[in-house]
């Protein structure tokens, strides 16, 4: 990871001051007095877990959120409350986890859109281009203004997003898990990025749950816990280890993968081809071999063919061309009950879109692909003390906090829902299990517990597809790790040879891409 300069901040502006800030919703605390400074040239990493009042904070700041106690300073000014459009004008911008792009406009259109009056009689575009290519050559965020936004990379649209914040004159620059989707490569690229701004006087709120790159880009540390600022300190001071413990409020050890024999093949994929729109397939004759108590996993950017792949071990369709087999079974016609059947376990990439149904109980959910067995149901009817007793016995045994059988799911946070749909998932032991982004957006601990159940549904024989757009937990995690590039599966390598330069250089379609033919190199 790329080191950043301590730049020399001796008597440097306090640009932003959050005096006292609180905010409930109803009985919830969701942020408590919180008073935080940031200075001029500072990037402050904001840590806590999930539901530790991080956004609603960022919210408050960027005017979305309206704070029932406290005020917000921006260079010495009071900022008015609940006001988006007052935040731009003091030069706060903000580039959210999930981009805000209009995929149908150019890039020069959305960096544009609402910056320019509705009664002006037309466009200063060339005016406009000049000073995008300005702000582009001098950051360091090469992108082509006459591109339509559905054409770039992920990287290519966080640069189009920091452009617009920079294009309105922004000081203050919020980033929300910034690297959640890029490659390694990327992240340099946006880390000297982060640097020229700091040297220019710029000031970032850095928000992430990656703890090597806040190491790596932070000039201090901020940590919320239950709605609470909890510690603060120089990053100088502080370690991997501290800053779990100070999130969570607990020393967090986490998991190591033991070696273990393999067992039998459980999934075969040989040639597999699943067509796309206008004649490009999602899936280009893709070739994998998934052995009993292995993880393999599958690494690449947002938006390569992981999708198809989700959804043709989830049972949503058939190969257009090639074999698919499962425990030495071809597979012919496929449903998502046919997938259950064969033994195959899904966690699913958008826990609450497709993981559970937000607004059925904790106990409904934990039984949702279970609920017309005879276990759960006789004569059409569920079984009520069975259904109560199942919901008990699986927040026990999965650490379900927050949460009692008739608890709304919706009401959990994303830590405890995940872990809803692991209880009802690894507590039918299936053969084989698709665990698409598992930890995507969880607090260190919460991720933890999910790869600690991984590994023993691992050690009990269970063969694992892990999904990942994060290397660093494809690397801790995997015995076998490939990359998807553009629907082709390069050939694995155990992880212990993986070599992350040239990961990275695969995802970002850079490398010598050799894609594995048939099931030959799996590592014994």
């Amino acid at each position: 990871m790329p080191e950043v300069d301590e730049p020399a901040r001796a008597g440097a502006e306090t640009v932003l001051r959050l005096a006292g800030v609180t905010k409930r919703f109803g009985g919830l605390t969701a942020n408590d007095a919180i008073s935080l400074e940031l200075k001029s040239g500072e990037i402050l990493a904001l840590l806590g877990e999930n539901g530790a009042g991080k956004t609603t904070l960022m919210s408050i700041l960027f005017g979305h959120y309206v704070a029932d106690e406290g005020h917000i300073e921006a260079f010495g000014k009071r900022l008015p409350a609940g006001s988006p459009k007052a935040a731009i004008a003091a030069g706060i911008g903000m580039v959210h986890q999930h981009f805000t792009l209009g995929e149908n406009l150019s890039v020069l259109d959305n960096i544009l859109l609402g910056t320019e009056s509705l009664f002006a009689p037309r466009q200063n575009t060339a005016k406009a281009r000049k000073r995008i290519a300005e702000l582009a050559e001098h950051f360091g965020l090469a992108v082509d203004p006459k591109k339509l936004v559905s054409d770039l990379s992920v990287g290519e649209r966080q640069r189009v997003e920091i452009l617009k914040a920079l294009y309105r004159g922004a000081r203050v620059l919020i980033l929300d898990e910034p690297t959640a989707v890029l490659a390694p490569q990327e992240v340099e690229t946006l880390f000297k990025t982060l640097k020229t701004m700091v040297a220019e006087g710029l000031s970032i709120i850095f928000i992430s749950h990656k703890l090597n790159e806040v190491m790596a880009v932070a000039d201090r540390v901020a940590v919320l816990r239950l709605g609470k600022l909890v510690a603060e300190f120089p990053i100088a001071e502080a370690s991997k280890e501290s800053l779990a413990e100070a999130m969570v409020g607990r020393a967090i050890e986490m998991p190591t993968r033991e070696p273990q024999p393999l067992g039998p093949v459980v999934l075969q994929l040989a040639g597999v081809t699943v067509a796309g729109e206008h004649g490009k397939p999602l899936l280009d004759e893709l070739h994998l071999l998934l052995c009993g108590r292995e993880i393999l996993g599958i690494a690449g950017v947002s938006g390569n063919g992981q999708g198809a792949l989700a959804a043709l071990l989830s049972g949503l369709r058939l190969p257009d061309e090639g074999t698919f087999e499962i425990l030495g079974e071809p597979v012919k016609t496929t449903s998502p009950a046919e997938m259950l059947r064969r033994g195959i376990g899904r966690i699913p990439e958008d826990r609450h879109a497709t993981g559970v149904v937000g607004d059925l109980s904790v106990e409904e959910n934990l039984i949702l692909e279970a609920a017309g067995s005879p276990r759960f149901c006789n004569l059409g009817l569920l079984k009520g003390r069975v259904v109560r007793r199942n919901a008990k016995d699986m927040i026990e045994r999965f650490d379900i906090r927050g949460a009692d059988p008739t608890t709304t799911t919706r009401a959990l946070s994303g830590g405890n829902m995940q872990k809803v749909i692991l209880a009802r998932v690894l507590s039918e032991q299936p053969k084989v299990i698709l665990a698409n982004q598992p930890t995507r957006g969880l607090d260190v601990g919460a991720a933890a517990k999910v790869q600690e159940l991984l590994f023993e549904a691992r050690a009990e024989g269970a063969g694992i597809i892990l999904i990942s757009e994060d290397l660093e937990e494809l690397l801790q995690v995997s015995d076998r790790i490939a990359v998807l590039y553009q629907g082709r599966l390069s050939t694995p390598v155990a992880v212990e040879n993986a070599d992350l330069k040239i990961l990275g250089l695969l995802m970002s379609g850079h490398g010598e891409f050799e894609q594995q033919k048939g099931a030959r190199g799996h590592a014994a």
